[in-house]
C-alpha cells in the first residue's frame, strides 16, 4: 500500500520532497487540487467537502496513510475526517496533518517560560485559530501573532521567478506587523511558503527563526511509522511516486520543478 500526500495545489510538493529525502523507500501518490486552488478564501464547509473528496480518491488508489499537506485543510477539516469520516468508511486507514508536527517542534525549543511566535497562512488557516489553539495546549505562556496572506498562494502558483520585486513588496506589507511584535520564531503555516523562505528570512532578519514544514513533517512521519508498526508493515517499499492533478496543464508541469528541485 502507498502513502498519499494531498494539497490544494502544488505547495504539498515541498512536503513530498522532504519525504523523498527522509523516507525514500516507500511508494507515494501525490494529489494536487489545482483546479480549485486556493482553498484559503473558501468556507470551512466547502473545504471539508474538497478534502473528503481528495481523501477518498487517495484511498481508492490504495493508500494506507494520507498526509494532508495543506494547512487550510488540516486546520478546518482534519478533525472531522478523523472523527467522522474514517470510522464510518475507512476504519483501518489513517489521515494525518501538518500542524501538530510543528507544534511538537516548538515544544522543545525553549518556549516553556513564554515568548513571541508569528504565524503566516491563508485566511482560512488564520481564522480557524488552529495554530493558536494547538500551541497554547503545550505552551500556554507563549504569545501568538497571526497574519493572513491571501495573495501568496495564487502568486506562487502563477510562478514567481519573473516577479521577485513584486513578491518582496507583498511580503513586506504582510510581515511588517509581525516584525514590530519582536517575534523570535515565524511559522510558515502554508506549504507553498517554503519555496520563498529565503525571501521571508531576508525581510524578518537573522534574529527570527523561520520554520518551514517540510523537514519537520518528514521527521515526524518517520517517528510515527516507527511507533505504528501495524501501519508501516502494510506499506510497499518500491520507491515509486505517482502524481495526480485535478487540472493538469503545461504550466503546472513546469512549476513542479520549482517545488521539487533543491
Amino acid at each position: 500500500m502507498n502513502i498519499g500526500v494531498f494539497d490544494s495545489g502544488l505547495g504539498g510538493l515541498t512536503i513530498l520532497k522532504a519525504f523523498l529525502k527522509k523516507l525514500p523507500q516507500y511508494n507515494y501518490i501525490y494529489l494536487g487540487d489545482n483546479a480549485r486552488v486556493p482553498y484559503g478564501n473558501r468556507s470551512p464547509e466547502i473545504i471539508y467537502q474538497f478534502t473528503k473528496q481528495a481523501v477518498n480518491f487517495l484511498f481508492k488508489k490504495n493508500c494506507q496513510l494520507i498526509i494532508i499537506a495543506c494547512n487550510t485543510s488540516t486546520s478546518t477539516s482534519l478533525h472531522k475526517i478523523q472523527q467522522e469520516y474514517l470510522p464510518e468508511f475507512y476504519p483501518n486507514r489513517r489521515v494525518l496533518g501538518v500542524i501538530k508536527p510543528i507544534v511538537e517542534k516548538l515544544s522543545v525549543k525553549g518556549y516553556e517560560l513564554g515568548g513571541k511566535i508569528g504565524v503566516i497562512g491563508t485566511k482560512a488557516t488564520v481564522n480557524s485559530k488552529a495554530f493558536d489553539r494547538e500551541i497554547k495546549k503545550v505552551l500556554p505562556k507563549v504569545e501568538i501573532f497571526q497574519q493572513a496572506c491571501p495573495l501568496l498562494v495564487p502568486f506562487i502558483e502563477e510562478g514567481i521567478n519573473k516577479q521577485r520585486k513584486i513578491l518582496e513588496l507583498i511580503l513586506r506589507d504582510y510581515l511588517k506587523n509581525l516584525t514590530k511584535k519582536n517575534i523570535s520564531s515565524l511559522i510558515l503555516a502554508c506549504t507553498h511558503y517554503e519555496i520563498i523562505k529565503k525571501e521571508i528570512e531576508k525581510i524578518v532578519g537573522p534574529k527570527v527563526k523561520v520554520i518551514a514544514e517540510g523537514p519537520v513533517v518528514a521527521e515526524k512521519l518517520k517517528d510515527y511509522l516507527k511507533r505504528h508498526s501495524e501501519v508501516e508493515k502494510k506499506l510497499e517499499k518500491k520507491k515509486q511516486v505517482s502524481y495526480f492533478f485535478t487540472d493538469s496543464n503545461q504550466d503546472y508541469k513546469k512549476l513542479m520543478s520549482l517545488f521539487l528541485d533543491d
